[in-house]
């Protein structure tokens, strides 16, 4: 994604999320997701080890680090697609822990993926169809019986298309999911995830192998998320992007959640410049052949008026 990618339409910031000083773990005036003590270890590992952490309702929360910092863990362990070795959680007050991935979708808590889960060899409407929820025709008995689920499908189609129109995938609908374009396959994850209504929307790093022509549609669609009362979670890498769109910012290293802020305080905190740079970044870096990169993602993570 160009780093310079910016949403057509302007993002209207949401404020006063927290209670007291922006601090790791602090307290939301409303989260809509909780997580304590949650801890994740691989072997010797500790690939999450997150105390506290609370994800503000109807507002878009980035969850931002270097590579193996934990995000997509975590993401894996808040959705049911792993089992942490202690802690838990709640969405909307009703605890997950332990809840499988597909009970948690139900809930009303989407995630995508980085690699997409489209099923190559069905069409983009049927993958669409199978993101509804509460399906008549899935009961075995009924399945045989069309007049049980043919309204709730014919409805589940309209509703389909209606979205495929929006992510401007419609004309696809009847092709193979398979052929689609890195891009149109994020574009159709995130509009599947939206047949099922969710309240929190999930997105591992949605701008990911997209060609830069879809990153504008991708970044509206993600404020059109926001705009129409869903709360928005997404790993994403992009700095700008992240400074643009997020209301709040979520900062891990090392599977510990380091920082928490609005994107321009966050950016220029020494405990988030220390996670992507390393605790000497400010001392003379003399022959090290990776000064100029590491030079230019400081600069990348400061904000534009610097």
């Amino acid at each position: 994604m160009s780093s310079n990618a910016v949403p057509t339409q302007k993002p209207v910031k949401t404020t006063g999320l927290h209670i007291g000083a922006a601090e790791p773990g602090c307290a939301k005036h409303d989260p809509i997701l909780v997580a304590d003590k949650v801890r994740r270890t691989f072997g010797g590992l500790t690939a999450v080890d997150v105390d506290h952490l609370e994800i503000p309702r109807g507002a878009i929360t980035a969850l931002i680090g270097p590579n193996g910092a934990g995000k997509t863990t975590l993401f894996n362990l808040l959705t049911g697609f792993d089992k942490p070795d202690t802690g838990s959680w709640t969405f909307e007050g009703r605890s997950l822990a332990g809840m499988p991935a597909f009970k948690v979708a139900r809930m009303g808590q989407i995630r995508t993926f980085q690699l997409t889960k489209s099923l190559g060899l069905l069409s983009v409407m049927d993958n669409m169809k199978l993101g509804a929820k509460g399906q008549d025709g899935e009961n075995l008995f009924r399945a045989i019986l069309p007049f049980f689920w043919r309204k709730q499908e014919n409805d589940n189609e309209a509703k389909a298309i209606e979205l495929l129109t929006r992510f401007k995938l419609d004309a696809k609908k009847d092709d193979y999911a398979a052929s689609l374009s890195g891009g149109q396959r994020k574009l159709l994850e995130m509009a599947r995830a939206l047949m099922s209504d969710p309240t929190l929307v999930m997105l591992d790093e949605p701008m990911a192998g997209v060609n830069p022509a879809l990153t504008q549609s991708l970044l509206d669609h993600i404020l059109n998320l926001k705009a129409e009362g869903m709360t928005v979670l997404f790993v994403e890498h992009d700095m700008h992007m992240v400074r643009h769109i997020a209301d709040w910012v979520v900062v891990m290293a090392e599977g510990k959640v380091v920082a928490e802020g609005d994107p321009h305080t966050v950016m220029q905190n020494p405990a988030v410049i220390d996670a992507y740079l390393g605790s000497h970044h400010d001392e003379d870096l003399g022959l090290d052949p990776d000064a100029d990169v590491r030079v230019e993602a400081l600069k990348e993570l400061l904000d534009d008026e610097h």
